[in-house]
């Protein structure tokens, strides 16, 4: 083989050819030599496929099945891979608490009777596919046989949804999510389930574990407060299961993030400014609600992580015996 020739291997052996794949069509890209990250990698991409938006990158991964992975290390991407671009919105799961837009503040506004949980819009081609399987379906009583990205795309927004109302929902309560999808959409009727939707229950229950992992990863207390439960790295902790700390039935707002740009040491700053203007002759009530609103989730923190007893909380928050600050407590 001459010198050309080893050139010529050479260059193939670092070339890289990927399917990229968005949620409207699939693109093939060939690239001359693997990136130096996977930042580097969806700089290529934009400026290859002109795309004018912030995105996460997912592969399918030979190692298990070709399941989607999340690409973190550009040296896990196989020299031919199939990717799938996920704008931002969708990693964080685009939910209006925003654990999801802003963890720093996963305050919830919403309220869900469990009897009535509304299915979310899912992507353009699931939502078309969707539209024929139920027309086929009012017609022969044919099920739908779903791709693995479509089912995929369904449970990513169905998990957001519900985790949009609650991180710990019950096995109720993810029975009625499942049996409302199959309201809405007949040809997603298991054949030979007693329900019809048992496995979507099942599929569920998985999804929103792993939201509750990556929601733990990315800082969101509310399911940070569980973690180091016994694992195989830690056979000596608890139970997975038990002492699980999760709101309340009705209670909203269980452990949110601290605002943005504050800590823990700035807000106990506040906290020792509004005890010294508790203490004053004349109380400012409107110095004291704003900075009480901005601590609500020091408090929380300290509730929930502490269970101090209320002699011992009353004496931390003072501000709680103003009568206009009673309804902070919960």
């Amino acid at each position: 083989m001459d010198r050309s020739e080893s050139t010529s291997v050479s260059i193939d052996s670092c070339a890289m050819i990927l399917r990229v794949v968005q949620a409207d069509r699939a693109r093939k890209i060939k690239l001359d030599a693997r990136p130096s990250s996977v930042n580097a990698l969806i700089q290529t991409l934009k400026e290859q496929l002109q795309l004018d938006l912030e995105f996460r990158l997912q592969y399918e991964d030979p190692e298990f099945d070709n399941q989607l992975t999340y690409l973190d290390d550009i040296s896990d991407l196989p020299q031919k891979a199939v990717v799938h671009i996920l704008p931002v919105e969708s990693v964080i799961f685009t939910t209006s608490t925003v654990i999801l837009s802003d963890v720093s503040n996963p305050e919830r506004n919403k309220i869900w009777s469990r009897d009535d949980f509304p299915i979310p819009q899912f992507s353009y081609d699931v939502e078309l596919r969707l539209r024929q399987g139920n027309a086929d379906f009012e017609k022969n009583g044919k099920s739908l046989k779903l791709t693995r990205d479509q089912k995929h795309d369904i449970l990513e927004k169905l998990g957001s949804a519900l985790y949009d109302f609650k991180a710990y929902p019950d096995d109720r309560e993810v029975g009625k999510v499942a049996e409302a999808l199959i309201k809405k959409h007949p040809c997603l009727k298991e054949p030979g389930s007693d329900t019809g939707w048992n496995g979507w229950k099942t599929s569920i229950k998985f999804k929103m574990g792993n939201l509750r992992s990556k929601m733990r990863k990315i800082g969101c207390l509310e399911v940070a407060v569980n973690a180091g439960k016994r694992s195989q790295t830690h056979p000596e902790n608890e139970l997975s299961h038990s002492k699980i700390k999760k709101p309340r039935r009705s209670e909203v707002n269980y452990l949110p993030n601290f605002p943005v740009g504050e800590d823990e040491a700035s807000l106990e700053t506040i906290r020792q400014e509004i005890a010294l203007e508790v203490e004053k002759r004349e109380i400012n009530l409107c110095v004291i609600h704003k900075k009480m609103e901005k601590t609500f989730a020091l408090r929380r923190q300290t509730i929930v992580n502490t269970s101090p007893s209320v002699k011992d909380f009353l004496h931390l928050w003072p501000a709680l015996r103003v009568t206009s600050e009673i309804k902070n407590f919960n």
